[in-house]
C-alpha cells in the first residue's frame, strides 16, 4: 500500500487540479498518470445541472465510441426459439435460458457486460429489474437494449465494437469509460468527443441553467483531470 501511495503522491503532481485543460492535454496528462501495472481504463466523469428526483431530468442513451473501449464485452440475450438461435448466430455470448434467468433470480448472478431482450421477452425480464437495475444492465427502450429480432445483429455488432451505454447517477453526476490508457491520445481524444457530443445532445427540456457543468478525466487509478469545455480538440 505504501508503494502505490508513493506512486500515487507522484502522479498527482503532474496534475493542477484547479486548472481546466483543453481535451488533448488533459488526455496527454492521464495517460501520464496512468502508472498501474495493468491496463487503466480511463472514464469520462461529468457532473450535470439535472435535479435528478425529477423524473423529467434523466440523462440516459448510448454513444457509438469510433475506436472502441478496448474491452472483450459478453452479450446476455433474453430470446427464445428462433430469436434465440439469431442472437446465437450474431455474436450473442448467453442466451437467458429458464435456468439462466433462475440463477439471476435466486443468485443474482451477473456475470455478462450488456444485456438485450427482444420485446417479448419483457414480461421475464421486468421480474428481474431489481437484480439487473442496480447495476446497469436492465434492457430498456431508450437505452436501445430492447430491440426487434431484426436489429439484434446489428445491435449486437455495436455493442461489442464499442457502443457504450449511459446515465446519470443519483447525485446527478454521469460516468463512462472512453478506452484504455494504452489506446492513443487521439484515440481517446476521439472517444472523448463522441460522448461530450452525445451527452449534450441528452440535454432535459426541463433543465435551466448551465447543463454540463463539469467534465473531469481520470485512468483508473490516477487523479482526476479537469477539461477545458470552452475550447474544442482540434
Amino acid at each position: 500500500m505504501a508503494k502505490q501511495g508513493k506512486r500515487y503522491t507522484e502522479v498527482v503532481k503532474l496534475v493542477d487540479r484547479l486548472t481546466n485543460y483543453p481535451l488533448p492535454a488533459a488526455v496527454d496528462l492521464v495517460k501520464k498518470t496512468a502508472k498501474a501495472k495493468f491496463d487503466e481504463t480511463v472514464e469520462i466523469h461529468f457532473r450535470l445541472g439535472i435535479d435528478p428526483r425529477q423524473s423529467d431530468q434523466q440523462v440516459r442513451s448510448t454513444v457509438m465510441l469510433p475506436n472502441g473501449t478496448g474491452k472483450t464485452v459478453r452479450v446476455l440475450v433474453f430470446a427464445e426459439g428462433d430469436d434465440a438461435k439469431l442472437a446465437l448466430e450474431a455474436g450473442a455470448d448467453i442466451i437467458a435460458t429458464d435456468e439462466i434467468i433462475e440463477r439471476i433470480q435466486k443468485e443474482g448472478w451477473t456475470d455478462f457486460d450488456a444485456a438485450l431482450a427482444v420485446p417479448s421477452m419483457m414480461k421475464v425480464v421486468g421480474k428481474l429489474g431489481r437484480i439487473l437495475g442496480p447495476r446497469g444492465l436492465m434492457p430498456a427502450p431508450k437505452a436501445g437494449t430492447v430491440v426487434n429480432p431484426d436489429q439484434l445483429e446489428k445491435t449486437i455488432r455495436e455493442i461489442k465494437g464499442g457502443r457504450v451505454e449511459f446515465r446519470n447517477d443519483k447525485t446527478g453526476n454521469l460516468h463512462m469509460p472512453i478506452g484504455k490508457a494504452s489506446f492513443t491520445e487521439q484515440q481517446l481524444v476521439e472517444n472523448a468527443q463522441a460522448a461530450i457530443e452525445a451527452v449534450n445532445t441528452q440535454r432535459p427540456p426541463a433543465v435551466k441553467g448551465k447543463y454540463v457543468q463539469r467534465i473531469t478525466l481520470a485512468a483508473t487509478m490516477g487523479p482526476g483531470v479537469r477539461v477545458d469545455m470552452s475550447t474544442p480538440a482540434e
